[in-house]
């Protein structure tokens, strides 16, 4: 699984997320899906490799306040469409808010987590540019990249999703779902982290702590995918309902990423 991270100077969790089997006997395209964290910080030589990646549409996933704190570097020449969204209501992130107010512990981040996931695929921000992704995936045959900050839970839902539209077994989607842990070796980087946030908060927070909030957990993503089974009756139906994934547009995806 490991040949699936991309190694970049200053582009943290980036992988191909396609080159898995299909339920229908397919195989989705590699190097055609990929995911990352925030590009605030791409090195030039990271922007080389970004060019060289024929990128057609590249998704953030994050908040405007978010953005603007940490404005894109794009590859010189960049020609591929940008997809963003969101109200700029200059409220804190939410994830923020939680690190400076919340007790800081196992459990808390758990519980966070958790209930973050089923809001997740409600947020209308979330869903106007959800859609436009899976809209840009039926209109173009060009690479394309979802991120939000660190690449693990909104964009890490959205890659789910676009496993199950492409028939991808609920195992590998568990299994890439999971993968940032590896890619980003939380377990060594948590103390540093933790003294970033005593840094930027005064607050104390375990290496256990920090990993159960920086980390994903199955069922981060089972919550959420349960909650919107609740709400719509199925996957399917939240992609037609909510994205606008009629059948037309599912069999177009279909045809550009599977072979």
């Amino acid at each position: 699984m490991t040949d699936r991270l991309h190694a970049f100077e200053a582009i943290d969790n980036f992988r191909d997320y396609g080159d898995y089997a299909t339920t229908a006997g397919r195989r989705v395209k590699p190097g055609r899906l990929l995911r990352s964290a925030h590009h605030a910080r791409a090195s030039e030589a990271d922007l080389e490799r970004l060019k060289a990646l024929n990128i057609g549409a590249v998704v953030d996933l994050r908040r405007p306040g978010e953005r603007r704190d940490q404005p894109s570097r794009r590859p010189e020449g960049f020609s591929g469409e940008v997809i963003e969204g969101g109200v700029d209501d200059g409220a804190e992130a939410p994830h923020i808010t939680f690190l400076k107010t919340a007790d800081l512990t196992p459990d808390s981040g758990r519980r966070f987590m958790t209930q973050t996931y089923r809001s997740l695929p409600f947020d209308a921000s979330h869903q106007d540019v959800f859609g436009r992704y899976f809209q840009a995936l039926a209109d173009q045959d060009r690479t394309v990249v979802i991120h939000c900050a660190a690449g693990k839970d909104r964009t890490g839902f959205l890659a789910a999703l676009t496993h199950h539209l492409l028939g991808v077994s609920r195992d590998d989607m568990v299994e890439d779902y999971l993968l940032t842990n590896t890619a980003v070796d939380l377990a060594g980087r948590a103390p540093g982290i933790a003294k970033q946030l005593h840094k930027m908060t005064g607050r104390v927070a375990s290496d256990d702590a920090i990993v159960a909030f920086l980390g994903v957990e199955a069922a981060y993503l089972d919550a959420a995918l349960a909650e919107l089974e609740a709400r719509h009756g199925s996957v399917d139906a939240y992609l037609k309902e909510a994205l606008g994934v009629d059948a037309a547009r599912r069999d177009r995806i279909l045809e550009r990423l599977t072979a």
